[in-house]
């Protein structure tokens, strides 16, 4: 192990400021989920509405997120992140302010909120290979993935704090007037985007960038990995329930992040090969949901299961990202990571419905089986994937994606 890859992005000019400021956007995205389904509940009586809710807004980023990334592809970033970081600010002051009276607005303007979430994540993960080269490139796919595992334990926490400690109006009103001033400062950090003018580059259509024999079982693997994702923590709140400990749900999802957040960091530090081939972490990621469904027998014996299964994570979905950004051109790569996106909401939404028929009719330990199903199917798509990746090129104007695949 190595810390060269670390050193590397400490030093290149930026790099720092790039990543603290794309942490700082996405915490309050993160965050409003919480208060915003107490705020329904709260408005309409019934959790079922908080459903609706969040259904709308997942709608919302699942349709528009591919289309702001290829925007911020063709337009540039920096003006995409400011208009849809002040209009999202704004939607959630709206629904903040919303009268009681007028609760049946709410999907309407949670869809609009979805549709207007800044593509933060798409344009680091496109923005990264402009910034830093070798080892260093794997390093912060890493250093991202694991960031990534920490906002979710942090920006559900703050969201609960505010529901808690004043009211989910104030936690929606409170994300909303810090994103304008977080998206500001990431959009000011973007790098600027290669030329395409020397290069004789046409745009990639959506068909040209989907349908390849690479990008797209990178898209749907990690689809597959965020439907298993989304079906272990259905599995864990009905592990803690059936036990009668429902406190231990929450400390499952943090051993289970804390594993990934370990695991990641040992990944960005190893020395960085560049001939590894991706399958090889997503059979890890399989073993460890395997491992899973030999030990819900106890809450002590799960846990430790979870843990071993999150050291897994993070490597492979920082893998991943790497992999699928070295085989895009640049001039459609944020494009990429946002249909990435639309998989994982896709996936997410799919796991959750069916773990629950899975947990109503065969029992939690089967969650974990059909995680490690899901798993390995990705494994299998992912055979064909190259373990040396060279820059996917531009095609040429009038060129044909079957001339260069």
């Amino acid at each position: 192990m190595e810390l060269a890859g670390y050193r590397e992005l400490w030093r290149t000019h930026g790099v720092m400021a790039l990543l603290m400021s794309s942490l700082l956007a996405r915490l309050p995205i993160l965050a409003t989920m919480v208060p915003l389904a107490f705020l329904a509940k709260d408005l309409s009586g019934t959790f079922r509405w908080a459903g609706v809710v969040a259904g709308a807004y997942s709608v919302g980023m699942a349709i528009a997120g591919p289309l702001w990334s290829r925007t911020a592809d063709r337009r540039g970033a920096r003006g995409v992140l400011l208009v849809t970081g002040i209009a999202w600010s704004v939607v959630c002051v709206g629904l903040a302010l919303l009268p009681a009276g007028l609760y049946r607005l709410m999907p309407v303007l949670t869809l609009a909120c979805g549709a207007l979430v800044p593509p933060v994540m798409q344009t680091l993960r496109a923005a990264w290979p402009r910034v830093v080269h070798g080892p260093a490139l794997r390093t912060a796919y890493a250093v991202d993935a694991t960031a990534q595992e920490l906002l979710f334990i942090v920006g559900p926490m703050l969201g609960a704090t505010a529901v808690s400690v004043a009211s989910p109006r104030l936690g929606v009103l409170l994300a909303g007037s810090s994103s304008a001033v977080f998206i500001w400062w990431y959009a000011l950090r973007q790098p600027a985007p290669l030329s395409r003018d020397h290069h004789g580059e046409a745009p990639l259509t959506t068909r040209q960038l989907l349908w390849h024999r690479y990008r797209l079982p990178l898209i749907l693997s990690f689809g597959l990995w965020v439907m298993a994702f989304n079906g272990i923590s259905l599995g864990i709140v009905a592990f803690a329930d059936e036990h009668g400990q429902r406190l231990i749900a929450g400390i499952f999802e943090a051993v289970w992040a804390f594993g990934s957040l370990v695991g990641g960091a040992i990944a960005g530090a190893l020395p960085g090969r560049r001939t590894s081939f991706l399958w090889r972490r997503a059979a890890l990621v399989t073993a460890g949901m395997l491992l899973c469904v030999f030990a819900t027998w106890s809450p002590v014996s799960l846990g430790v299961a979870l843990m071993v299964s999150g050291l897994t994570l993070a490597p492979a979905i920082g893998a991943l990202y790497e992999r699928l950004g070295a085989l895009t051109p640049d001039a459609v790569r944020t494009e990429v990571f946002g249909w990435m996106g639309s998989a994982a909401m896709g996936g997410a939404a799919i796991g959750s419905a069916v773990s629950g028929a899975v947990i109503e009719s065969f029992g939690v330990r089967y969650v974990w089986l059909v995680a490690a199903v899901l798993a390995a199917v990705s494994l299998v798509l992912l055979l064909r994937i190259p373990a040396d990746p060279q820059p996917e090129p531009a095609l040429p104007a009038g060129g044909l994606l079957g001339e260069t695949a």
